[in-house]
């Protein structure tokens, strides 16, 4: 049976790789690499270091190309199916080109598997067109947490709980009901633009933990507009961008 490792590896920042993480890819056989387009070639090159610095095994390093997912798709969940059978069809078709009946293979994940990333799925996808795939994970450090980190502050406020949620459904549904904390992940579009509360306390980080972070903190009111700015100009300047943000409410 194949193994297949799905590693977290945080910012890709190699002192937040755990001693997991480092040992497994270390024995993996084969690791997949995936590189997504000419503008995200430093995200490709984050891997590679990782494997170059940090690994004491000699494994097969195999890169691929992402498929671009089709944004114009009428339906969302539609376009995002279709974009993971379409790289379920490439992992299916490296791994058995690459590996033997016994390997372990190894992918590296941002962040963690578990938090808003959609390769466990896409490996149930492998394992659906028949391949006999034992899959594992070794967690990493989420963007919430280096986020949180970066600020000193708490995710929670004292007894409340907090909502993890996307740029898609804050445009969709505004603030969620029943909770003052919200971290915002996968936006595009600064989606806190439009929340027009006067209470509301922002702390928004690109590229979180790694050399080049870029933090901004203040009442929403105040420093919308030019977190707004400076992650168009952070874009602009590295071709690509990874934020987060977490939006408090003051206590009443």
């Amino acid at each position: 049976m194949i193994t297949l490792s799905l590693v977290g590896i945080g910012s890709g920042n190699p002192d937040h790789l755990t001693r997991q993480a480092i040992d497994v890819l270390s024995a993996a056989d084969v690791i997949l690499l995936p590189r997504k387009g000419d503008e995200k070639t430093t995200l490709a090159d984050v891997r590679r270091d990782i494997v170059d610095r940090l690994l004491t095994g000699s494994p097969k390093v195999v890169e691929f190309d992402y498929p671009v997912r089709d944004a114009k798709t009428p339906k969302y969940l539609d376009g995002v199916n279709t974009w993971h059978d379409a790289l379920a069809g490439i992992w299916a078709e490296l791994i058995t080109a690459h590996a033997g009946a016994d390997a372990n293979v190894a992918l590296m994940v941002w962040g963690d598997p578990s938090l808003y990333d959609s390769t466990l799925r896409i490996a149930d996808r492998v394992k659906a067109k028949g391949l006999d795939l034992d899959v594992s994970v070794v967690p990493g450090i989420t963007s919430l947490q280096m986020l949180t980190a970066a600020f000193a502050i708490p995710v929670n406020s004292l007894g409340n709980s907090f909502l993890v949620t996307t740029g898609r459904k804050l445009r969709e549904g505004g603030w969620p009901s029943g909770v003052d904390t919200v971290a915002v992940m996968l936006d595009g579009e600064c989606s806190f633009q439009p929340i027009s509360d006067t209470d509301v306390t922002i702390y928004w980080g690109a590229y979180v933990g790694m050399p080049q972070q870029v933090l901004i903190s203040g009442a929403l009111s105040e420093v919308g507009d030019k977190i707004t700015k400076a992650r168009a100009a952070a874009r602009a300047d590295e071709g690509w961008i990874m934020d987060i943000y977490l939006m408090r409410k003051a206590a009443v």
